[in-house]
C-alpha cells in the first residue's frame, strides 16, 4: 500500500472507531469518511461495505479474544476457562451498539466480511468447549454455534438496558447453568 493510501486507511479506521463509539455500529459511513477527511469513494475503495469496515475495526479485539482463548486452553478448570472466555466474548459483542446484531447476522452469511471474525472465534471457543465437555462439566449436546449466538443475544439484551450494568453477567450465568452437565 502506498504511503498516502496507508494514511487514509489508518484515518478511516480511527474515524470509524470514534463514530462507532458515539453512534454504534450503524453509524453513517459518510460520517466516517468526513471524519477521516476523505471522500466516500475513498472509504469504499478501502472497505467495500460496512461489514468489511467493522471487520477491520475489530481486528485488535479479535486478536485479544484469540490470545485469551490460547491462555485459557490449558487451564486446570476447563469449565471456568470456557465461562471466562464467554464473558470476554459478551464484552466484545457489547463494545459498540449494534455490533451484537451484526455479529449474529454474520454467523449466517459466510460471505460477509464479519464472518472472518466469526470463524476464528468459533474455532477458539470450540477448543474450550470440547475440553469442558470432556471434563464432564458441560453437556455434549451444546455446540459452540449455539453458545456464540447466546453470547451475542446477551450482549444485544444488555445493549437495550445500559443502566443495568450487571445484566449481561446475570444472563450469562443463567445461560451457563442450562448447559452444565
Amino acid at each position: 500500500m502506498r504511503a498516502d493510501a496507508r494514511r487514509n486507511h489508518d484515518r478511516l479506521l480511527d474515524a470509524a472507531r470514534a463514530a462507532f463509539a458515539e453512534r454504534g455500529a450503524d453509524a453513517s459511513l459518510e460520517d466516517v469518511a468526513r471524519r477521516a477527511g476523505v471522500g466516500i469513494g475513498t472509504l469504499y475503495r478501502h472497505f467495500p461495505n460496512r461489514a468489511a469496515l467493522l471487520n477491520a475495526v475489530f481486528q485488535d479485539a479479535l486478536a485479544a479474544l484469540l490470545r485469551r482463548s490460547g491462555e485459557l486452553a490449558e487451564a486446570d478448570e476447563p469449565c471456568r476457562a470456557l465461562v471466562d472466555w464467554l464473558r470476554a466474548v459478551v464484552a466484545h459483542a457489547g463494545m459498540y451498539r449494534g455490533l451484537a446484531r451484526a455479529l449474529m447476522s454474520a454467523s449466517h452469511d459466510e460471505s460477509s466480511a464479519l464472518a472472518q471474525c466469526s470463524a476464528p472465534l468459533h474455532a477458539a471457543g470450540e477448543r474450550l468447549l470440547v475440553r469442558a465437555q470432556e471434563s464432564g462439566a458441560v453437556r455434549h449436546d451444546v455446540s459452540i454455534g449455539d453458545l456464540m449466538q447466546l453470547t451475542n443475544a446477551i450482549a444485544l439484551a444488555a445493549e437495550q438496558d445500559p443502566q443495568d450494568v450487571e445484566l449481561a453477567d446475570r444472563l450469562l450465568a443463567l445461560t451457563l447453568r442450562g448447559v452444565r452437565a
